[in-house]
């Protein structure tokens, strides 16, 4: 099947790849959604601060040219310093990360400081005043983060349970022991490995995911999940890979794309009398990988269903790649796909 319709309905945007280690730190300053909000914060209290004592919008501008210079140099030290410190720090009690952060904070407002000194713009150099407002707006962004990371606990419990219901609806199972028992007498191997691939998507669910999984691994449990409807449908699911091996190292939250396949499975082939066609595929791409479902819808309809799970796919995305994870959806004349990009890492 050729999706390049489906393509054309994508804008191409090349990102930057992310640093990031296997370890667990309290808080990252890698990622890419963290520096554009760490720049804007301080962007944000610096353009408020320089209103104080304006005379006028062009006096106001003159300040707000010099706070940035040292509040924007100061930041983006404090960043490079917990990204580089990020193994490091993530092998400490979580007080000290906290205070180790608040530390850079200080240290970069003395930066900030020390390099407006040097070029002559500050006569007197507010070395307290820069250093305590350095550890301010540190703590306060640490501790953003720190609530954004306990965010995903509660959020990943849900998914999980959401996506665990959806594995063993009673329908799936019912129609997956219909066509195995089905096959017995007349295929009992294929019987076979039709419950064989069950149990492994059932051993999956019921697990205890991690926080991610790779691609590979997905690749994996999708094949068995469409070995099984495929045995139902027979003719009517046809389904066509295009993998990357490049590609099987990035991450993506556990059990992701089933219900992605489940969702083109539903509206593609069950309510079409011919059925549909059913396409996966990944793509390294430099630093970042393409993962693409497609699938043709019948004629006359739309994308049925509220979203539900598309809204859980995107979600558990946004919280494991931030703004380095892309999630999007078309339907072009009778062909629907799901995109997805993310970055590679390697661990």
């Amino acid at each position: 099947m050729k999706d390049s319709q489906i393509l054309s309905s994508f804008e191409e945007r090349p990102r930057p790849r992310a640093s990031l280690s296997p370890a667990a730190p309290l808080f990252d300053a890698c990622q890419l959604g963290v520096t554009l909000r760490a720049v804007l914060f301080v962007e944000a209290v610096v353009a408020v601060g320089a209103l104080f004592g304006a005379l006028g919008l062009a006096d106001w501008l003159g300040r707000l040219s010099l706070l940035t210079a040292g509040a924007l140099s100061a930041t983006l030290v404090w960043l490079l310093a917990a990204c580089g410190l990020k193994r490091v720090l993530a092998r400490w009690p979580q007080r000290l990360q906290r205070a180790a952060g608040v530390g850079l904070g200080a240290l970069a407002g003395l930066y900030g400081c020390g390099l407006l000194s040097l070029t002559g713009l500050l006569a007197a150099p507010p070395w307290l005043a820069s250093a305590c407002a350095g550890a301010l707006m540190s703590a306060l962004l640490v501790e953003a983060l720190v609530w954004r990371l306990k965010g995903r606990a509660p959020a990943a419990t849900a998914a999980r349970l959401s996506e665990l219901q959806s594995r063993i609806r009673p329908h799936f199972l019912f129609n997956t022991l219909n066509t195995a028992m089905a096959l017995v007498r007349e295929e009992p191997a294929r019987a076979e490995a039709i419950l064989e691939d069950l149990s492994e998507l059932f051993r999956h669910a019921l697990m205890e995911p991690g926080e991610s999984a790779t691609l590979a691994d997905e690749i994996t449990l999708a094949r068995r999940y469409l070995e099984i409807e495929q045995a139902r449908f027979g003719e009517r699911l046809r389904v066509e890979w295009s993998l990357d091996e490049g590609a099987g190292a990035a991450r993506l939250p556990p059990l992701l794309l089933q219900p992605l396949l489940e969702n083109a499975v539903r509206h593609g082939v069950e309510p079409s009398e011919t059925g549909a066609q059913l396409r996966i595929s990944t793509q390294r791409r430099g630093d970042q990988v393409v993962i693409k479902v497609t699938n043709t819808v019948p004629a006359g309809q739309g994308r049925g269903g509220h979203g539900l799970a598309l809204d859980n796919v995107r979600d558990r995305l946004s919280l494991l790649h931030d703004l380095q994870g892309s999630f999007r959806t078309a339907l072009v004349d009778g062909v629907y796909q799901v995109r997805i990009e993310i970055p590679l890492q390697g661990g």
